[in-house]
């Protein structure tokens, strides 16, 4: 299915939050997500379905000064 990442289209395979990041190369790193719009803590990944065409959103901190 097709989602959008950050704006771009990726084709996964995977139907929850969890399985999508780490199909992405996400897994193990320090994240934000949001799923629509909506906030999805890291412990409610694995339960948060996905869809075609949702909008996702990765943010990583950033370091520096």
């Amino acid at each position: 299915m097709i989602i959008i990442v950050n704006a771009t289209e990726h084709k996964v395979q995977s139907t929850d939050l969890a399985a999508a990041l780490a199909e992405l190369g996400y897994a193990g790193q320090a994240i934000a997500t949001a799923v629509n719009g909506s906030f999805v803590a890291a412990a409610d990944r694995v339960g948060t379905p996905l869809r075609a065409n949702d909008r996702v959103e990765v943010l990583a901190p950033m370091q520096g000064g």
